[in-house]
């Protein structure tokens, strides 16, 4: 299963790498033959700087790459991507081929920008929500959840809400257990439910 993970300059840090970890450390620990292939795409082949400095240098490019089953897209400084064609076309593509699309965070408005989740009910940091409200509002904007599944979208709240996010997927497209001995493994307690409340 094919998980390709956007990056772009001054993206977060824990949303790409997060869900990078939640994967691998899945891989580790399956007995299965069941892996993810997970890898990090970016506009072009080249080093992209991450928020706070971080320098990651992509496998791919969004020119050239394998089938994406399962497309994420995290959030970071995301405003100046919200006016790049080439990007946002990538996402338009790439998600309307993929099975699956995550966002985290402020991921979600890239996606939004791409026109496809018009009607989803969708989530972002909450310190995003009004924006999002604002900026797209054929969109069902959901609060004070830690990640919402619409169809085949699953979106989460900010950063560390990608983990939970990420342990879900886990979950539903190999199994709960392996989700669970992964969440011990990285000694992460996962909130199983989406709500925050519980």
């Amino acid at each position: 299963m094919n998980v390709g993970i956007l990056i772009y300059p001054n993206v977060e840090v824990l949303d790409f790498a997060g869900p990078f970890e939640v994967l691998s450390t899945a891989n580790r620990l399956s007995d299965k033959n069941e892996k993810f292939d997970v890898f990090i795409v970016s506009e072009h082949l080249s080093q992209v700087s991450a928020r706070g400095g971080l320098k990651i240098m992509p496998d791919y490019a969004c020119t050239e790459h394998p089938d994406i089953d399962v497309l994420m897209i995290p959030g970071g400084v995301h405003t100046p991507q919200l006016s790049n064609p080439v990007l946002i076309n990538w996402i338009k593509q790439t998600a309307n081929q993929a099975k699956l699309i995550a966002t985290v965070c402020t991921g979600v408005f890239l996606l939004a920008e791409s026109g496809l989740i018009n009607g989803h009910s969708v989530t972002t940091h909450w310190q995003d929500i009004d924006d999002l409200k604002i900026q797209y509002p054929q969109l069902d904007i959901i609060s004070g959840q830690r990640w919402v599944e619409s169809k085949r979208v699953i979106s989460s709240a900010g950063i560390s809400a990608g983990l939970d996010m990420s342990l879900y997927l886990v979950s539903k497209l190999l199994n709960l257990e392996l989700a669970e001995r992964t969440a011990k493994q990285m000694e992460y307690h996962w909130q199983l439910t989406p709500s925050k409340g519980q």
